[in-house]
This record gives structure tokens, C-alpha cells and sequence, in this order.
């Protein structure tokens, strides 16, 4: 399958090693003086480890490889004893993958390891000062439980456009705050309606088709233009779903586009997808690549087409 996965530049790498303890995955080595990456099985395609190589060496790419195993992941982490697996279930955690975080924490339990502190010096946090906006390092695998049910809204490493970030996790508070705030403001003046956005990214060449925000997760693909015809496309289209955007006329590489699409339908098993489109010719593309995806996927999930002129109105809705 495809899938964003790390790249590292020999040329580039002298093999420094700073990036080897912040892939808490296991998948980095150096072997013969360069970082390689040994198993794709173990790299997770978050990025962690490219903002602390100092030669630039590592950036993402999507390509041929494995799927990311967790469970391959724990076996590795294990033998490298608790600190090592605290790191691991705050990385997951700082980039929201709640699933893989609840998986390995079923692990440790299924398994019965021992994460009771040791009588040895205290763990130093593996994110110095680069994530200064989370809500700091696991001391034991109850915070980590916990993060379960409330995982942090921070980012990972990487490039800023595309760190994968959940905007859902206090979503009715959040919902009521902005409500009670338009109640005030249309006192004075007309207030705008809060943003339904669950997630970053959502360009869809950046978002990685298996995050955890697309599990199970009714999906809204939408082409480029319509957020900005429809006025109401948040309370209407995007309101409890996810969201991917892109212009079948004017993006490259639209067979990337398919396979995530094909990603989304056979391992994230999203339930539904709703396709928005401009009345424009180009935009049908879309809709074809949507259905060549769940040919390619072999599941009929049920896709919703609409259509919305220029000016945002609705002109038809139907599943097809």
C-alpha cells in the first residue's frame, strides 16, 4: 500500500544520530555511519524524529510500503523498558492516533509488563522545549489511559501545513462557549457561526488517509471552491465529519489522490462519503476518482453527490 513514510538523504546525513532517540518507534539506525530506516513496518509516518536532524536529512515522502504495525511496535518497545514506552504513548499521543494509543496501552495490560517506577534517576522528557504547547511528558500509564479519552489538540514534528491535529476533543464546550459568545455579540452587532473543522490538515495530498480522525468517520471530500461559494457549507456539509479538499482540474498527481481515497475506504473503514461539488464540468472528476476508489477498495460504502452553484446554492443532492 501507499503511504507517507520517512525519506532520508545519504548525502546529506553524517550520521550524527540525533534522530535515533527521538524515533521511539524503533524504526531508526545508524548502520555504516548514515541513519537508515530499517523496518517500514516500524515508522509511522508522523515525522517526529525531522526536526531534530540538523543536516535536513530526513523529510517525508509517500511511497510503496508496509502498513504501520503497533503491535510489532510494542514487542520492539518493551525490552527497552518503561521510559521508553511512556515516550512512545506520548508520541502517539501528541499526534492524536487515540486508536494506536488504545492499542498499545491494551497491550501493555493484555501482557501484563510491569510500568511501576523503578528506583532509578527520573525519566527526562524526550521533547525538550519542542512542544512547549502540550500538556507535558507521561510519569505513568494512568496519565496515558487517560489521554485516552482526552488526547492533546498539539501537533508533532514535521512540516507545519501537514502535522495531523484533532479539533474535536472538547467540541461541545467549545460549541456552547461560541454560542453563548454570538448570544452577546448580536447585541451589538451580527456575530459569525463557529467552525465545524475536526481536523488539520486537510489539503488532501498532505493528510495521511489512516489517521485517526478518519476511522470509522463519515467523510466529506469536497472540491476547492465550494467553502467559499456556500455560506453555510460548515453547519450543513461539515458538521460531525471529516474533511478533505482538492481540485480534480488544476492538482498533480491525482492517482495519489485515488489511492488515498482507497486507503480511506478499506483500512481507516470510513462509513459514508459525501462529495461537494461546483456545477462546473471539471469538478465531476471528483466524483469519478470517489467511485474508482471503492471499485479499487471493494467496498460499497454510500456516496452522497452534491452540487452547488456559484452563487451557493444547493442545486442537487442524491446517493449514487
Amino acid at each position: 500500500m501507499k503511504r507517507t513514510i520517512i525519506r532520508i538523504d545519504e548525502d546529506l546525513c553524517n550520521g550524527c544520530g540525533n534522530c535515533v532517540p527521538n524515533c521511539h518507534e524503533g524504526a531508526l539506525q545508524i548502520i555504516d555511519n548514515k541513519a537508515r530506516l530499517i523496518s517500514d513496518l516500524f515508522c509511522d509516518g508522523l515525522g517526529a524524529c525531522i526536526g531534530h536532524c540538523p543536516e535536513g536529512a530526513i523529510t517525508m515522502e509517500e511511497r510503496e510500503a508496509e502498513p504501520y504495525d503497533e503491535i510489532k511496535v510494542m514487542e520492539l518497545m518493551v525490552p527497552k523498558g518503561r521510559n521508553t514506552i511512556l515516550a512512545h504513548l506520548e508520541h502517539l499521543r501528541d499526534h492524536n492516533e487515540t486508536e494506536l494509543l488504545k492499542q498499545a496501552i491494551n497491550y501493555i495490560r493484555d501482557h501484563n509488563i510491569d510500568m511501576s517506577p523503578k528506583d532509578s534517576a527520573p525519566r527526562q522528557p524526550h521533547r525538550q522545549n519542542h512542544h512547549p504547547h502540550t500538556a507535558g511528558t507521561f510519569d505513568n500509564l494512568k496519565e496515558a489511559r487517560a489521554a485516552v479519552s482526552t488526547p492533546d489538540s498539539g501537533c508533532g514534528g514535521g512540516c507545519p501545513g501537514s502535522k495531523p491535529m484533532s479539533f474535536n476533543i472538547d467540541l461541545n464546550k467549545v460549541n456552547e462557549a461560541a454560542t453563548a459568545s454570538v448570544v452577546a455579540e448580536e447585541k451589538t452587532e451580527t456575530a459569525g457561526a463557529p467552525s465545524e473543522l475536526r481536523q488539520w490538515p486537510v489539503q488532501l495530498h498532505l493528510l495521511n488517509p489512516q489517521a485517526g480522525y478518519f476511522k470509522n468517520a463519515d467523510v466529506v471530500l469536497a472540491a476547492d471552491c465550494v467553502a467559499f461559494s456556500m455560506g453555510n457549507f460548515h453547519n450543513h456539509y461539515l458538521k460531525g465529519k471529516s474533511l478533505a479538499i482538492a481540485c480534480p482540474k488544476l492538482d498533480s498527481n491525482k492517482e495519489s489522490y485515488v489511492e488515498k481515497l482507497t486507503t480511506m475506504i478499506a483500512q481507516s473503514n470510513i462509513n459514508t462519503l459525501s462529495v461537494v461539488m461546483m456545477e462546473v464540468p471539471c469538478c465531476s472528476g471528483l466524483l469519478q476518482m470517489v467511485q474508482m476508489a471503492r471499485r479499487q477498495a471493494g467496498r460499497n460504502i454510500p456516496v452522497k453527490k452534491s452540487i452547488i452553484g456559484v452563487q451557493g446554492n444547493i442545486l442537487s443532492e442524491e446517493w449514487v
